[in-house]
């Protein structure tokens, strides 16, 4: 049996952990609340915007048979006409085609996509509406983008994009010039392009970079490429087609989605762009919430204004990431005021120990709860999402609720002999380890659960710091404690350890299975040793 001395200390860590725990809940939430000095943008008015209207539930590109109404563009472009000074489409689909000669009516110009796929007949129903919309409304487009990061999809080869782009040039008036747009680098791979367009339309996205770049060196890793590709074809006029950050989702090793860094990005490029006088479009106008199912959740979360069409934040001032900040320290008092209370059913222990650690756990839980709920206003998209991610919430609380009650009663010096709750420990083992293979295999666009799985990892960990389990852990859990923190290695080394959520997940792993390794190798040398 473990000496006093190792108890003590033992319970020592344990009220080490409750208290870091409780800390950590108080100085996130205040952290997020506090208002962030930003350098101003030169003026609040930007020369292009990316424009999809697509900012309701259940609007979608991808039902073909979904109309925009031409009501509702020109309220959308009612709107950004005082912003903006042009928008950008994609396609001729969806009502879209109507967008230039509505822009016209608020002197606003277009920026006017065609979507080029791998269906030859969905291209030649782009291109033929592109083409008499162009002839309709030649005053109000300022160029056309014939295809979309086409090769980066590889749905066309460079010889079927380039067909495409001289059917379009020689069937426009000559005073609207042709483009093609797709990321900067593969303008260096297929370099052939740069002469079949009348100039080079780039997309320069930080944080979708391969090696991504931190909001604060972002717009100089914007300045490189731009020279560097100013250097790679002289004389060629150059746009940036798309530049942007996102407010919210997953991080990419120090590049992280933030209203804050948002703001700064956007304000930074600005300032920038205005020095150097040159052509750009920002992406986007309006949150996207269908590019969630597409992009993760940091697919929806891109634009200026929300999907209500509010801005997300000004132009000049300070900018704060989380208004009601003080919503999460609420969480946790009232969650600490339900563990108290439940902490009161079948009580055996007395003592202000108990109660503060009760308390301690309550409030640390509750926090930890608060900020999964934003993560699902971020995330969650249809009620079965919601439906999925309450249900999973409610379990993790009611472990953690069920493991406070046995905490307290050790920190209480009430020695509780029961055993773990083998079956809810099992559940919590199995649900992060299919979360580990999932972000391992396919972690791209996942985000990280992690106010979820806190709560029965944090707490499964005090616990196994107070407790010696009576029997061996099964052997289920027993494989699931040694794969998990192996498969939560993977996304610290694709993120090139600069993630700190990565190193944390890990740390969510092994919170969960240390006990179980201490308590395996326990009742081994104890078999060992009866055996001998």
């Amino acid at each position: 049996m473990p000496s006093p001395s190792k108890n003590a200390a033992h319970y020592g860590l344990a009220w080490l952990a409750l208290i870091l725990a409780t800390l950590a809940g108080l100085a996130w939430w205040w952290q997020i609340g506090r208002p962030v000095d930003l350098p101003d943008a030169p003026s609040a008015r930007i020369a292009c915007v990316s424009y999809a209207p697509f900012r309701k539930p259940g609007e979608t590109p991808y039902d073909i048979h979904f109309m925009m109404t031409p009501q509702r563009i020109d309220e959308d472009l009612r709107a950004l006409s005082q912003r903006f000074d042009c928008v950008r489409t994609y396609s001729q689909g969806n009502g879209l085609a109507a967008v230039p000669s509505i822009a016209a009516r608020y002197h606003m110009q277009v920026l006017m996509g065609i979507w080029l796929g791998g269906v030859p007949k969905q291209n030649e129903k782009e291109v033929e509406q592109a083409i008499a919309t162009a002839n309709a409304n030649p005053k109000a487009i300022r160029g056309i983008i014939a295809g979309n990061e086409v090769l980066l999809r590889g749905d066309l080869s460079p010889r079927q994009l380039t067909a495409y782009i001289q059917r379009v040039r020689a069937a426009v008036p000559k005073e609207i010039p042709v483009t093609y747009a797709d990321v900067w680098e593969n303008w260096l791979r297929y370099p052939q392009m740069a002469s079949v367009v009348d100039y080079i339309t780039i997309h320069i996205l930080p944080y979708w970079e391969d090696h991504p770049v931190a909001a604060i060196d972002a717009v100089h890793h914007v300045e490189d490429v731009y020279a560097h590709m100013q250097h790679v074809f002289p004389g060629k006029q150059l746009m940036i087609g798309e530049t942007g950050w996102p407010s919210a989702g997953r991080l990419r090793r120090s590049a992280e989605p933030s209203l804050v860094d948002e703001a700064l990005y956007l304000r930074e490029f600005l300032r920038y762009a205005a020095g150097v006088n040159m052509a750009y479009n920002v992406i986007e106008a309006f949150d996207q919430p269908w590019k969630r199912a597409q992009e993760g959740t940091v697919g929806g979360y891109w634009g200026i204004f929300d999907s209500d069409a509010k801005p997300k934040f000004p132009m000049i001032g300070p900018v704060t990431e989380v208004a009601r900040w003080w919503l999460g320290w609420l969480s946790g008092v009232a969650c600490a005021f339900a563990f108290a209370v439940a902490g009161t059913w079948q009580r055996r222990w007395r003592g202000i120990r108990g109660w503060t650690a009760l308390l301690l756990a309550g409030f640390a839980a509750g926090t930890s709860a608060a900020w999964q709920v934003r993560q699902m206003l971020f995330a969650c998209d249809g009620w079965w999402q919601w439906l999925l991610s309450a249900a999973c919430l409610a379990g993790a609380l009611a472990i953690a609720i069920a493991l406070a009650r046995r905490i307290a009663a050790h920190l209480a010096d009430h020695h509780d002999h029961s055993e773990p709750a083998q079956w809810w420990r099992f559940g919590a083992l199995f649900a992060l380890v299919l979360y580990d293979i999932l972000l391992a295999f396919d972690g791209r666009y996942m985000d990280f659960p992690m106010g979820l799985f806190l709560l029965p990892c944090i707490a499964y960990g005090v616990f196994g710091l107070l407790t010696h389990e009576r029997s061996m852990p099964s052997a289920e859990q027993r494989f699931m404690a040694c794969v998990g923190p192996l498969l939560a290695i993977v996304p610290i080394v694709d993120e090139a350890g600069m993630s700190k959520v990565t190193w944390l997940w890990l740390g969510l792993n092994l919170a969960i299975a240390v006990p179980i390794w201490v308590a395996w190798r326990w009742h081994a040398a104890r078999l060992q040793s009866q055996q001998a």
